[in-house]
């Protein structure tokens, strides 16, 4: 028995374990994305045939081609993109300027201002729906960008507020008073000696923003009934008819959705995986 329990934990503790993990969280991850790949590469025969096949048998890009013509998927994208890029530019400045207060002012109710952020981070976004449309329509922006772009702000800024102020605070203050020394305000210091050493940070934080963005559907559908405007999550669900579903299309409008993100995490993904392990370390 002695000899057994050390193989026993060596398992549950060691790479054997970690690998199968890895490979539960990569499954669970990557299938629905490949399920969407290999349903836009299959005709409507082929997917709705019996017994259901895995992979495509004659791939076609037929579908991507409807996806273009059946809507205009390049207005949904240029929609979302506009206003996820500007919600993005719009919450970093705000969250650092908010960070930098929480991480170096003496403030007496900064525990009191963190623990009021985490809350607000917990509202579900079906809440607040109704207070938001109502604003938006008090100030005759519905149907607009700023409709979106204000809202999205609001909902990224507690979370990139968070993950800036753990960064913030492991800046050595000196670095901030030797610039000031050398002539430059505190705005100065910020932005040109704490914001670049603080990078992963800021480019974690902008990374969540754009894709809170990118993907939001509910605000989208509800803020805008212009079809010039309409973003893509809300764009994709026009495919479907009165009576069918054309999944195949669909899918292939999916798939162009998911590229931008997709290739935004993997051309920063060495700062993101840096920005959450730091920031969780010094949280």
């Amino acid at each position: 028995m002695n000899a057994e329990a050390p193989t026993q934990h060596s398992f549950l503790s060691g790479t054997p374990l970690r690998i199968l993990v890895g490979l539960i969280l990569v499954v669970n991850g990557m299938f629905p994305a490949l399920w969407i790949l290999f349903t836009s590469l299959k005709t409507e025969a082929e997917l709705t045939a019996k017994p259901i096949t895995w992979l495509p048998h004659a791939p076609t890009i037929a579908n991507y081609l409807r996806a273009f013509t059946d809507q205009p998927l390049l207005l949904f994208l240029f929609n979302s993109f506009m206003v996820a890029i500007l919600s993005t530019a719009l919450t970093l400045f705000i969250s650092v300027l908010a960070a930098y207060a929480l991480a170096r002012l003496q403030l007496r109710a900064r525990d009191l201002i963190l623990s009021a952020i985490i809350a607000v981070s917990t509202f579900p976004l079906v809440t607040l729906l109704v207070p938001l449309f109502e604003i938006m329509r008090a100030l005759n922006l519905l149907n607009t960008w700023v409709a979106l772009i204000l809202p999205y702000t609001v909902l990224s800024l507690p979370v990139c507020t968070l993950i800036l102020v753990s960064f913030f605070e492991g800046i050595p203050r000196d670095l901030e008073n030797s610039a000031m020394i050398d002539g430059c305000t505190r705005i100065g210091a910020l932005f040109k000696v704490v914001v670049p050493l603080s990078a992963p940070g800021v480019f974690t934080a902008g990374i969540l923003a754009f894709v809170n963005a990118w993907d939001e559907f509910l605000l989208a559908l509800s803020f805008n009934s212009n079809p010039m405007l309409r973003t893509l999550p809300v764009g994709i669900t026009l495919y479907q008819g009165e009576f069918a579903f054309p999944w195949p299309v669909i899918s292939a409008a999916l798939v162009v959705g998911i590229v931008p993100v997709a290739v935004l995490i993997v051309i920063f993904q060495e700062r993101v995986v840096s920005g959450l392990t730091s920031g969780g370390i010094k949280g």
